[in-house]
């Protein structure tokens, strides 16, 4: 798998993200959560070290998912996740955001 730098962060992430929008569950059919698990093994095994998730995939349920995955593994797993949405700072602006988690 491919890996490119994540900003200037000193990250190599690869090329092919997971992302963790289906395990949230909340557009269609409900993932089980071993399928999940499985899901997220399958593509760590084959070198993917990039995760992305919001809090409002499944209400957090995909975010918990990814933590009991990291739980099982050692290799170093980058998860980016989109916060706020879910909160009540949220109002479209990323400053605003910013401003209620100081």
């Amino acid at each position: 798998m491919k890996k490119r730098p994540l900003g200037n962060t000193g990250f190599e992430v690869s090329e092919i993200g997971f992302g963790a929008w289906q395990i949230g569950a909340d557009w269609g059919v409900d993932v089980p959560v071993k399928t999940a698990l499985e899901a997220l093994h399958v593509a760590a095994d084959a070198g993917v070290n990039f995760i992305d998730t919001a809090d409002v995939y499944g209400g957090g349920r995909s975010e918990k998912i990814i933590g009991e995955f990291l739980k099982e593994r050692s290799d170093r797993i980058i998860v980016a996740t989109k916060m706020g949405r879910a909160s009540s700072a949220w109002n479209d602006s990323y400053e605003e955001i910013s401003k209620a988690a100081e």
